[in-house]
């Protein structure tokens, strides 16, 4: 959601929590909300009183994030209104294919890098699967009268099948109803 109150972005963390738990395996799912400074009185008026709803909230909340933030593990869920989430998301996407394009023209120029590259291609395989969408499929839309995966516009069929992978694992662990249990529970906090 692009035009977000507060509120949402509470509710945002607690779904992002639920799914953490469910298809990431993290027990204690934290928490940060994503700001131009750590401190709570940084960002907007949204991201102020997001913060102070946050720290109330049932959640592992470990307080503003930065954008430096993002990729370095501080936080296993970050949030944020959907308009910077879309940004973010479509920069990290972009930086991906720049990284992976920079590294093979570099892998490819001299003899000893070649010799390098035979050489650490396990480690390679292991990166790419680590920043590959394809290998989570999709997401669950949340806000709909069921479970929904919505999956990346240009999904490959191995995207396409851990997407119903996705589904199957969150039908069997009664995540929607666990969303909107955990969702009911931080609303009547807040």
């Amino acid at each position: 959601n692009v035009e977000c109150r507060p509120q949402h972005l509470l509710q945002f963390a607690v779904m992002g929590g639920v799914y953490a738990r469910v298809a990431l395996g993290v027990e204690r799912p934290r928490v940060g909300l994503l700001s131009i400074g750590e401190e709570e009185t940084k960002g907007n008026d949204l991201t102020r009183e997001a913060h102070r709803l946050l720290k109330a909230a049932p959640v592992n909340f470990i307080g503003n994030v930065e954008g430096r933030d993002l990729f370095g593990g501080a936080a296993d869920v970050i949030v944020c209104d959907g308009f910077t989430g879309n940004i973010v998301l479509k920069t990290s996407e972009g930086l991906v294919d720049a990284v992976e394009a920079l590294l093979g023209n570099e892998l490819q120029g001299t003899f000893s890098s070649q010799v390098g590259y035979l050489l650490s291609r396990r480690a390679f395989r292991r990166f790419r699967k680590r920043v590959d969408y394809s290998e989570y499929g999709g997401a669950p839309l949340l806000g709909v009268a069921g479970l929904a995966i919505v999956c990346h516009g240009r999904s490959s069929a191995k995207a396409v099948r851990n997407a119903i992978a996705m589904a199957y694992r969150f039908a069997a662990s009664d995540f929607i109803r666990r969303v909107e249990h955990e969702v009911a529970v931080a609303g009547s906090r807040a």
